[in-house]
């Protein structure tokens, strides 16, 4: 079967769509999506737009049953396993709302943060297209912890995004601003400063970061540094190259 693009219904009442990528998170899934509806139903008009990245467990049948029970949720499986920043943007390209609300699957974001971003949004200039969050007390093993602030400090350096925590899951952003940036693979974990690059402005809110519960990590830290370098590199050749300018129609 060929890999075909789910698109978005072009009208749509929807204030919000929560996208979440999954890979083997069978017993992640029913509390994080009975979260997501504990901290949205009855505020905002929203969808939760689950992709299952090609899991060998059974975390397709576990969506599949909750789907019967949730009006909200959609679910989306890619035909072969493409990586996280794939699904979120399988997500962001099926979801029918204009503003994107991005988490974890394996349940380390807490949704009860996301009306907290979405008051950050109503209050910030329109130039602000990205929200993203800040885990000031992370929940994960030093060695993690350690890893994460050398690549962060890196980044720092290299890009400038004026970010203190660009790997954060839980973000909010708007989907026709994100739509329009340059994709490549891990491009999730540098949100602000291809948002920046586009010409728009980044704001970073101090959020809630839990323990995993159940399942383990996808990644271990000599990995993630080997890629992050990698793509460092890269994403300053395309801030470097970038041109932005004003337009106007006569």
């Amino acid at each position: 079967m060929p890999n075909q693009d789910i698109a978005a219904d072009p009208v749509s009442t929807l204030a919000l769509s929560v996208v979440v990528p999954v890979l083997n998170e069978r017993d992640n899934i029913p509390p994080l999506v009975a979260e997501i509806v504990a901290a949205l139903r009855g505020r905002v008009a929203f969808e939760i737009v689950y992709v299952d990245d090609q899991s060998a467990d059974d975390s397709l049948a576990v969506l599949g049953a909750l789907k019967r029970e949730v009006p909200e949720l959609r679910v989306l499986q890619h035909a072969r396993q493409s990586g996280q920043s794939t699904a979120i943007r399988t997500g962001v390209k099926a979801a029918r709302a204009d503003w994107i609300a991005t988490l974890d699957g394996d349940g380390q974001n807490d949704p009860a943060d996301i009306p907290k971003l979405l008051q950050a949004r109503a209050a910030a200039p329109a130039q602000v297209r990205l929200f993203a969050g800040w885990r000031v007390q992370r929940q994960d093993s030093a060695s993690k912890r350690w890893a994460s602030r050398w690549a962060n400090a890196i980044r720092a350096r290299m890009l400038r995004d004026d970010t203190p925590d660009t790997g954060c899951g839980i973000k909010l952003f708007e989907r026709a601003a994100f739509l329009d940036l340059p994709y490549f693979d891990h491009m999730h974990r540098y949100l602000p400063a291809l948002m920046q690059r586009a010409g728009w402005q980044t704001t970073s809110i101090p959020v809630n970061h839990r323990s995993r519960s159940a399942g383990v990590s996808k990644y271990n830290n000599l990995d993630r540094a080997w890629v992050g370098l990698r793509d460092l590199r890269g994403v300053a050749w395309l801030i470097q190259r970038s041109r932005q300018t004003g337009v106007r129609e006569l």
